[in-house]
């Protein structure tokens, strides 16, 4: 049996046809707006993404309610400065998450007006990774502030 020489763009000959075959057709370039104009309304339709999230996501609300209560006790404890990049890059994956869950049930609900499993796992896994990065938060806020407040709560309950 004779060994072929196996170079980096080597495929074997039916792999080869297929590819050939199925080659997506070459995309039109498009130059680079660089206007400041167009910058400009980048950002603004960024922030009317995240103000409708905020204005229209219950849970979006809640989560920058309890993010804005972490960040005055974390001023209330004089938090260290590695405390507070954690507590920041916390606050903003949860928030993060939950805007990929808006966009991903705003797709879906633009994509299908009826019933559909496959929307529903959708939706629901997109739900499930919110749900991931809340429980993560609670777990950096538990290891951050327990420490901080540990010798508070001794006291507290030394009244008792």
């Amino acid at each position: 049996m004779r060994l072929m020489k196996q170079t980096p763009d080597w495929k074997p000959p039916e792999e080869q046809r297929i590819s050939d075959s199925m080659s997506p057709l070459p995309l039109p370039r498009r130059p680079i707006d660089r206007r400041t104009r167009a910058l400009l309304l980048s950002f603004g339709y960024a922030f009317a993404g995240i103000w409708y999230m905020l204005r229209t996501q219950r849970n979006a609300q809640i989560h920058c309610l309890i993010g804005a209560c972490v960040l005055v006790l974390g001023v209330g404890l004089e938090l260290e400065r590695w405390e507070w990049l954690v507590l920041v890059i916390t606050i903003m994956a949860v928030l993060t998450a939950e805007a990929f869950n808006t966009a991903i049930e705003a797709a879906v609900d633009i994509a299908t007006s009826t019933y559909h499993p496959l929307a529903r796992i959708a939706k629901d896994v997109s739900a499930g990774a919110v749900m991931l990065c809340a429980i993560m938060a609670v777990i950096v806020g538990c290891l951050i502030f327990i420490p901080h407040l540990w010798p508070f709560l001794i006291q507290f309950w030394s009244w008792f």
